[in-house]
């Protein structure tokens, strides 16, 4: 019965991220402990971009880089994808199961510039640097494929 709960858990979450995908917005987290039990069953990392209100540098980063690749197949078996917004005060269960907010989630991981890309294991540890800022948008798609494919390897337990 609990393993017939899970594949119907997973099946629902999918469902809801192909339809993200396909309306061209990353999904705000809210919860994020149940975000990392479904990333622990698939082994995938959860990248987490946080924002800031009318911040043109995020806009982009998620109009040009983040929804194609949510959008592209080959990414709904490498990453889920969820946004933080650092000023605001909705609610938020963090990878441990706590209750907070968006904003104070984004200040215990020190996040102070938007747009910021961090890459998490399902147990809410950070895998790579984050990515601070746009930087040469030439080279940002390489960035965010560098970074995935190390949050995927480390939750993989490749390398170790």
């Amino acid at each position: 019965m609990k393993k017939m709960l899970t594949y119907v858990l997973i099946c629902l979450a999918l469902s809801a991220q192909i339809a993200l995908a396909k309306s061209g917005v990353i999904a705000y987290a809210t919860d994020l402990h149940k975000d990392a039990q479904i990333a622990a069953q698939k082994q995938l990392p959860i990248l987490i971009i946080f924002t800031s209100p009318d911040c043109h540098y995020c806009e982009k980063v998620m109009q040009n880089f983040l929804i194609p690749m949510q959008g592209n197949a080959e990414y709904t078996h490498k990453v889920i994808m969820r946004r933080v917004e650092i000023n605001k005060e909705n609610k938020l269960i963090s990878f441990d199961g706590t209750p907070t907010t968006q904003r104070n989630y984004a200040a215990t991981q020190k996040i102070r510039l938007t747009p910021t890309v961090v890459i998490y294991t399902p147990n809410g540890t950070p895998a790579t640097e984050p990515l601070v800022g746009l930087g040469p948008e030439e080279y940002y798609g390489s960035y965010l494929d560098n970074a995935i494919d190390a949050g995927l390897a480390k939750t993989r337990g490749v390398g170790r």
